[in-house]
């Protein structure tokens, strides 16, 4: 016994006394993990990101330090100060980057723009991810909870901050303490240190221009946490950074830290030159409002003579009036054929009736989009043209396809998007050379488009019938999140009234009943589209197969008739192999019966169902009585609709 406790006593006081530190006046020659855009500038200073939109980068001290005892499970002291600048082209920056602890240096599911390149949407908050990060963010993410566009941040495993504070430094002079504010993207140097005290459980964050000479007091941040959940033994400590629609660049121009130990002061004197992206900084006020306002004038007195003059010419790409009121940006025809290198083949993604869509890399920054080209030889490709970009113009949700621009040329109508890697949710459906989603994948896919088409049906300025919600209208980003897109056949309507037209529009399959007896369009229309895509999520089938069996023909049928021979997980995708949780797939299928009811008034709101899809309202075990009286109705809709289109060649591709 004796012999143990010197032996432990030992291991902890040599645990206590292990010190370690590190410093970088200047970062040239410097052996750093680098990984996505990151880089050392020929001047030395290390460039985090680049201006590019959307990008991440990384830089890490390439080897693991130790962060914790191994035997009483606390994590160490650790002391670390730098200087960083942000400089940003446009006034508004997008993105931001973080002081890092990982157990990776890769941080490969981490996404850019609010993510700030260190973890992905699904993953944030994940207790798995054992991040601890200091984020100094310029972007104010409504997400994530952020309180400016110019803040600094605690954050455990997540981008949601736990403390945050506006950034900003404090002067205490004969007892005195003024607090100025500070610009996190002014491009210029700011420094900064980080301590946390692993006996008091007490982390500090201080900033100071670098005009200041030593540190200012009081810290910004200054909060009791315990990181000894949240660091492994052996880490990785280094920034990330990120940015996102307005272009930013990262720089941090030295660096020390230290465990157990104070980190090193820099020099201040000897640090590495950065560029500087030209700015109006240093111009006085009254220049800057003379500067601008002659801008204006200028700007409007050219748009006018441009509008004037491309009007005149024949042949030519037209402006016209609704495009100076809608949509975020028109561009050029040539901008969007150097972007996909003349629409070549190798660069076309998809076709269909609407036309080609076409992935490209726009020059200048490197992002990836896509071109849908729409065949216009009729009036109603424009008209579905206009309201496409009328209507999504306006929205504004994280789970709907951004529009990025649009372009028209004579008769060629183009719309560009966010690139979407993964392509369309029913490629990974049916399609088996593409990758097969996991039940996880494919419940956070559903919950997303439920969240998109309640901000369509209540949160939007107005309601917006989307019309054509369906599989390959749903798209997936890096992360396997659902996008909801193609607004083509989407139209408007004030909050409270109904929405009425001659023109039947949709997919076999996805069409409420209703609207092809009356030409009536609701929220629940879409509702009933909704349900489909439910059902056909669940099964790994489409709503009509021709080809298929004639029992197994209509899908809603299937699912009603397995569900009422108490088989209903028997409908299960059989490419899932048993590997879901059975409550839910009970319950996407019977929310899927539900939604899909021939009453409309019968079916749930878009509310109610992310409630269910949420767990905010438990599902009921049955389904209501009238459901099996008028689900035969259903039945009777689809095959009369099938026997009308009997002259339809319906292939493996024919869901669009």
């Amino acid at each position: 016994m004796l012999l143990q406790a010197v032996l432990l006593f030992l291991a902890i006081n040599l645990s206590a006394s292990y010190e370690t530190g590190f410093i970088y006046s200047s970062f040239r020659g410097a052996n750093l993990s680098l990984n996505g855009v990151s880089e050392v500038i020929p001047s030395g200073a290390l460039q985090l990101s680049q201006f590019s939109q959307q990008v991440k980068g990384h830089a890490f001290f390439p080897n693991l330090l130790q962060f914790k005892n191994s035997s009483s499970g606390n994590a160490f002291s650790f002391s670390t100060a730098f200087v960083f600048a942000i400089d940003a082209i446009k006034v508004v920056a997008s993105g931001g980057f973080a002081f890092a602890i990982s157990p990776s240096t890769e941080l490969e599911g981490g996404q850019s723009t609010q993510y700030l390149g260190l973890v992905g949407i699904t993953g944030n908050g994940d207790p798995k991810n054992q991040i601890f990060a200091v984020e100094f963010d310029t972007y104010k993410s409504i997400d994530l909870g952020d309180i400016d566009d110019n803040h600094v941040g605690i954050d455990l495993n997540s981008v949601r901050s736990n403390v945050s504070a506006s950034a900003a430094y404090s002067i205490t002079k004969d007892h005195e303490t003024t607090k100025h504010n500070i610009s996190l993207k002014s491009g210029d140097p700011i420094q900064v240190w980080i301590e946390y005290d692993g006996t008091e459980k007490l982390l500090n964050v201080t900033l100071s221009p670098i005009q200041i000479a030593g540190r200012t007091s009081p810290p910004l941040i200054s909060t009791r946490i315990d990181l000894s959940p949240i660091l492994q033994e052996f880490m990785y400590v280094g920034f990330s950074a990120s940015t996102g629609m307005f272009i930013s660049c990262h720089y941090i121009l030295g660096w020390s830290f230290a465990i157990n130990g104070r980190a090193r002061d820099l020099d201040l004197s000897h640090l590495p030159l950065y560029p500087k992206a030209k700015s109006s900084r240093g111009i006085s006020m009254a220049s800057k409002i003379g500067i601008i306002l002659s801008s204006i004038i200028l700007a409007m007195a050219t748009i006018s003579g441009i509008v004037y003059l491309v009007k005149r010419k024949r042949d030519e790409e037209i402006v016209e009036e609704w495009e100076l009121e809608y949509g975020p940006h028109r561009f050029s025809y040539k901008e969007l054929c150097e972007a996909t290198r003349n629409f070549r083949e190798d660069r076309l993604v998809g076709s269909g009736g609407f036309g080609k869509v076409y992935r490209g890399v726009m020059p200048d920054s490197g992002m990836q989009i896509a071109v849908k080209c729409e065949a216009n030889k009729s009036g109603l490709g424009l008209r579905e043209f206009l309201s496409e970009i009328s209507i999504i113009g306006r929205l504004r949700h994280r789970n709907l396809l951004p529009l990025l621009g649009w372009c028209k040329r004579k008769t060629e109508l183009l719309i560009v998007y966010d690139y979407m890697p993964h392509g369309s949710l029913d490629k990974h459906l049916f399609d088996e050379s593409t990758q097969i989603l996991s039940w996880e994948q494919r419940h956070n896919i559903l919950k997303r488009v439920a969240l998109a088409l309640l901000y369509l049906h209540e949160q939007a300025d107005q309601v917006v019938v989307h019309r054509d919600v369906k599989a390959s209208n749903i798209l997936l980003d890096t992360d396997m999140n659902g996008r909801l897109g193609d607004f083509g056949l989407a139209r408007l309507c004030d909050h409270g009234t109904d929405m009425h037209t001659t023109h039947v529009v949709g997919t076999l399959g996805y069409l409420a009943p209703e609207v092809s007896r009356s030409g009536k369009y609701t929220t629940y229309s879409d509702v009933f589209s909704y349900g489909i895509v439910l059902l056909e999520v669940a099964c790994g089938r489409r709503p009509v197969d021709l080809q298929g069996l004639p029992e197994e023909m209509i899908l809603v049928d299937l699912v009603w008739k397995c569900f009422s021979e108490g088989k209903l997980l028997d409908v299960a995708d059989p490419r899932l192999k048993g590997e879901f949780v059975a409550e839910e797939m009970a319950m996407i299928l019977m929310l899927g019966l539900v939604c899909s009811h021939p009453v409309p008034a019968s079916r749930p709101s878009m509310r109610q169902v992310c409630q269910y899809l949420d767990g905010d309202v438990p599902f009921p075990n049955t389904l209501p009585n009238d459901i099996v009286v008028n689900i035969n109705e259903n039945y009777d809709y689809f095959r009369a609709l099938i026997s009308s289109h009997n002259d339809l060649s319906l292939n493996s591709s024919a869901g669009s």
